[in-house]
């Protein structure tokens, strides 16, 4: 089984709610998209802050998961940090693109860029997973 095809058969309940589909993915990099539905916005048609970082956390923790030790039980947010950066317009989709920058026994942490389909940065989250 691939990476993707791992990614993919997970049962992500609050991933599948938001509409998270992961479309690349490797111990390296997942990435994935999320169409910015009306009840995912806030004022003036613009993605909610709140689904920003749940789409961010879905796709770090994901990517986490493709990391994990074999003896490892699973894996759990202990931090994340969100900059916001610019607006993605309902109608739009927004693309997260996870990226390690630790991955240690007990610890890893992800950056994951959020960008809607013309390159316009949305946000940038780093969140550390605990290893369970």
């Amino acid at each position: 089984m691939t990476p993707l095809e791992k990614l993919q058969s997970m049962k992500m309940p609050f991933a599948e709610l938001k509409g998270v589909t992961f479309t690349e993915a490797e111990v390296d990099r997942v990435v994935a998209k999320m169409s910015v539905r009306p009840d995912l916005c806030t004022l003036r048609n613009t993605i909610h802050g709140g689904a920003v970082m749940a789409f961010a956390d879905s796709v770090g923790a994901a990517a986490t998961v493709l990391n994990l030790p074999a003896d490892a039980k699973g894996t759990t947010t202990i931090e994340s940090k969100t900059n916001f950066i610019g607006a993605a317009r309902e109608g739009s989709t927004v693309i997260a693109t996870a990226t390690p920058l630790h991955r240690g026994r007990r610890t890893q942490v992800w950056q994951t860029r959020l960008e809607t389909e013309d390159g316009k940065l949305v946000a940038i989250v780093t969140q550390t997973q605990m290893v369970l």
